[in-house]
This record gives structure tokens, C-alpha cells and sequence, in this order.
């Protein structure tokens, strides 16, 4: 949310501007209160709330039926850096939130991209339902030299061998005998869930 600062507040500022920028010295005398007004096309209320504001400080001195009166170069040059700071936080907030709101829509994007994603994954799986997994034989497969049969594969895994690579060369559709070496590379489908098995079974 951006904060509006108020009007005489802005014309307090233009005001010890201008005398930092030597366009008003010491002891001069500027705007009276109506001038002032009709100046910044404010009402006298408005130009008398930055009068005030400038006394607060202590960079004029309003001086009754003389109009005002400069008294401080460096109060004035306080409150300018005061409110450069100010205006630079207040510019650094307004980047930052900038910037949330573009990674925010980023993000929104991003998820929408990985919905579609998996809604596109899950349509393909659904529509080939025969698609294998594979799973590779390490030295620490817990049945090393043992056959499909023996082990009682599809039992325990819910999982249906179709292929084992073996140096290179595939073997299709093996049967109860074929065995498993280090190195071998297994081909099998099931449920989705059917991969988990396989690797819980063979690596424990």
C-alpha cells in the first residue's frame, strides 16, 4: 500500500531545498503565508501547517506581519537528508514488493506449468499401461545367481519380468530359470506402485 505524504509536508520540503540549494540565504525574507498559498495553489491552512512545520525545525522563524524568515542552512540540510533517506526506504519498499509480486506470479505459473505436467504424465501412463520400469542389478542385490523362480519374483513384487539386458544383449519374455547378475539391467510392469516394491525386495 503506498502512503500519499501530505501536501504541506511537500512544500516544507521544496522549501529547505531550495535553501540548501543557496536560492534562499540566511536571514532572508520569503513568503508570507497567503503568497505562500497562492504559490503552491494550496489553501492558507495548508501553507501554514508547513510554516509551522519549517518553525518546528528550526530553519524559519515566522515573524508576525514581516512573512518568514530564514534562520538555518543546516537544519534545513538535516531535514532534506532526513527525507531523502525516507524517500529512499520508502523506494526500496516499493521494489521489494514489486519484486514479490513478479516471483509470486512466477511461482503460480511454475505450479500451473507442473500440474499440467503431471496431468499430461498421468494421461500418457493411463493410456499405456504397459510401459516398463527398470531397475538395475548391484553387487549388493540380495539375490545374486539366483533364478526369477526360485526367489518368487511376482509374488512378492507384484511386479511381471518382460526383459533382462544382459552385457548388451536383451533377453525377452525369460523365464522361471533366467537368473540375476551384477550388471543386469530388469524390465518389468505392474502397478504403480510396483517400482517401490522391486526396490524394497531386491536391496531390502
Amino acid at each position: 500500500m503506498q502512503i500519499k505524504q501530505p501536501k504541506y509536508q511537500i512544500i516544507a520540503q521544496d522549501i529547505a531545498a531550495k535553501i540548501v540549494e543557496k536560492k534562499y540565504i540566511i536571514g532572508e525574507k520569503i513568503y508570507a503565508r497567503s503568497t505562500l498559498a497562492s504559490q503552491y495553489n494550496v489553501s492558507a491552512e495548508t501553507a501554514r501547517r508547513a510554516i509551522a512545520m519549517l518553525q518546528d525545525l528550526n530553519i524559519v522563524e515566522a515573524m508576525k506581519g514581516s512573512g518568514v524568515v530564514i534562520v538555518s542552512y543546516e537544519n534545513a540540510a538535516k531535514f532534506v537528508h532526513r527525507f531523502e533517506e525516507g524517500k529512499t526506504v520508502r523506494e526500496l519498499q516499493k521494489d521489494i514488493h514489486q519484486q514479490m509480486d513478479r516471483q509470486a506470479k512466477e511461482f503460480i505459473q511454475l505450479r500451473n506449468m507442473m500440474d499440467e505436467l503431471i496431468d499430461h504424465t498421468n494421461r500418457f501412463t493411463s493410456a499405456n499401461p504397459f510401459i516398463p520400469f527398470q531397475i538395475d542389478i548391484e553387487e549388493h542385490c540380495l539375490y545374486l545367481s539366483q533364478n526369477v523362480g526360485e526367489i518368487h519374483f511376482w509374488q512378492n513384487t507384484g511386479a511381471t519380468i518382460v526383459g533382462i539386458m544382459k552385457n548388451n544383449t536383451m533377453l525377452l519374455s525369460p523365464g522361471p530359470y533366467a537368473t540375476l547378475e551384477k550388471g543386469d539391467t530388469l524390465f518389468f510392469i505392474g502397478e504403480e506402485s510396483c517400482f517401490q516394491n522391486v526396490a524394497r525386495y531386491l536391496y531390502n
